[in-house]
C-alpha cells in the first residue's frame, strides 16, 4: 500500500513539472549612459538571487529579460512598452531613478502589471498608483534621518541645499530634508539650483563660502556631487557635505577622489554589518561568485526585488497572474532580505531601516544604523 502510495505522488510530481512553463520577468537598468554605475551593480543583485533560485514551488523557471533604458525617460517607456506587450512579463524590476520609474510605473499600472522598485525613493512614486511598489525606504524618511542626525549628533545649525532642479529625485529628497531641519531647530539660509549634466559648479562654491554654513546638503547623484566636492576643496571651501543615497556607490569615492573624505550619506545596507543570516549568506555568495568581498547595498537591493517577487508569485496559485502577484507583494511582512527586515504596505511603500555611512581613506564605512 505504502510502495502505492508513493509511486502516485511521485507520478504527481513528475507531472506537475512535466507542465511546468518558463515565466518572464522584466529588468529595466541603466546598463549604460551617465548612471550606468547604478544600474549594473543593481542587476548584478537581481543576476545571483536568480542564481540562487530560479525555479517557483511548482517547477516553473522564471526568465529575466533586461532592457538598457540608459538612464533617459523616452528608453525607458519604450522598454516599458516591450516588456509588457511583446514579452509579455508579468512583472516588472526597475527602473532604479525615481524619474525613470515613475514612466515605467504610468505605462504598467495602466496593463495591471506590478513594478517593484530597488531604489526609486521618491514619495510620490507610488501616489494613486496600485501596481506600484519599492523595497527601498522613501525620501520623506532619509531626509529626516539626515537632518536629524546632522543637527542633533552632529549639532550643526545651518545649511545651504543644492538640488538638481532636473530629478524628481533630487527635488523629493530637498524638499523632505528641508522640512525636518527646520523642525529640528536648524535653518536652511539658501537653496541652491543646478541641473544634471552641469560640470562648473565654481560660482556655486562661491557663492556657498560666502554664505558660510554648517552644513551642504547635495540631493545629487554621483557626478554632480563629486564635482561639486572636488572644486568646493579646489577654492578652499571644507565644510562638512552630506548626501542621500544617490551617490551610494564606488564609482562616487573614484570620481571624487581625496575630496570626498570625511563625505557622508544615507544608504540601505552595510555588508560589514549584515543584519541576518540570509543577508550573511548572500554576501558570501557574492563574493563567491564575483571575487569581490565588497556587496553594494544597491546590488542587495536588487536581490531584494527579485526575492520578494519570487515569495508573491509563489503564493498566488497562478503564478502569471499579475493581479494577484501585485496583491501577495503588498501583503509583505517582515521579508527576511539581503538588505534587512522589508515590509511592504498597501500603498507599496517599504518600512525598513537606513545606515549612514562616511568615507574613510577611499572607502564608505558604517556609521549608525536608524530604524524606522
Amino acid at each position: 500500500m505504502k510502495k502505492t502510495i508513493s509511486v502516485v505522488l511521485t507520478g504527481a510530481i513528475l507531472a506537475t513539472w512535466a507542465f511546468a512553463k518558463e515565466i518572464k520577468v522584466g529588468a529595466i537598468m541603466p546598463m549604460s549612459g551617465p548612471i550606468a554605475a547604478y544600474g549594473q551593480v543593481t542587476y548584478d543583485g537581481v543576476k545571483l538571487a536568480h542564481k540562487l533560485n530560479s525555479k517557483l514551488n511548482n517547477g516553473d523557471t522564471i526568465k529575466i529579460v533586461l532592457l538598457d533604458n540608459k538612464g533617459d525617460k523616452v528608453e525607458t517607456a519604450n522598454a516599458t512598452t516591450r516588456l509588457i506587450a511583446s514579452d509579455k512579463v508579468v512583472a516588472i524590476l526597475g527602473a532604479l531613478t525615481s524619474t525613470n520609474t515613475a514612466q515605467t510605473i504610468a505605462i504598467a499600472n495602466k496593463k495591471k502589471i506590478p513594478v517593484i522598485a530597488s531604489v526609486a525613493t521618491n514619495d510620490k512614486l507610488t501616489s494613486r498608483r496600485k501596481y506600484a511598489n519599492r523595497v527601498c525606504f522613501t525620501d520623506s524618511f532619509q531626509g529626516e534621518v539626515v537632518a536629524n542626525y546632522a543637527f542633533k549628533d552632529m549639532g550643526l545649525k545651518t545649511a545651504v541645499v543644492i538640488v538638481d532642479q532636473a530629478q524628481v529625485y533630487s527635488l523629493g529628497l530637498a524638499k523632505a530634508f528641508k522640512k525636518a531641519f527646520k523642525k529640528a531647530g536648524g535653518k536652511v539660509v539658501k537653496t541652491i539650483k543646478i541641473t544634471s549634466g552641469d560640470k562648473d559648479f565654481k560660482a556655486v562654491v562661491s557663492q556657498i563660502k560666502k554664505i558660510n554654513p554648517d552644513l551642504m546638503f547635495l540631493p545629487l547623484y554621483h557626478p554632480e556631487a563629486s564635482m561639486i566636492s572636488r572644486q568646493s576643496k579646489q577654492l578652499g571651501l571644507d565644510k562638512p557635505m552630506f548626501s542621500g543615497d544617490g551617490v551610494a556607490n564606488q564609482t562616487f569615492i573614484d570620481l571624487g577622489g581625496k575630496s570626498v573624505e570625511g563625505y557622508m550619506y544615507t544608504d540601505f545596507f552595510d555588508y560589514t554589518n549584515p543584519p541576518s543570516k540570509t543577508s550573511a549568506s548572500f554576501v558570501a555568495f557574492h563574493e563567491k561568485q564575483t571575487g569581490k568581498k565588497e556587496l553594494n547595498s544597491f546590488t542587495a537591493l536588487g536581490a531584494d526585488t527579485y526575492n520578494v517577487l519570487i515569495a508573491a508569485m509563489n503564493k498566488c496559485d497562478d503564478p502569471t497572474n499579475s493581479v494577484c502577484i501585485n496583491k501577495e507583494i503588498k501583503k509583505t511582512v517582515n521579508f527576511d532580505g539581503v538588505s534587512g527586515s522589508i515590509s511592504i504596505n498597501k500603498k507599496g511603500n517599504a518600512t525598513r531601516s537606513a545606515v549612514i555611512k562616511i568615507i574613510r581613506n577611499g572607502k564608505a564605512v558604517f556609521k549608525a544604523t536608524v530604524n524606522p
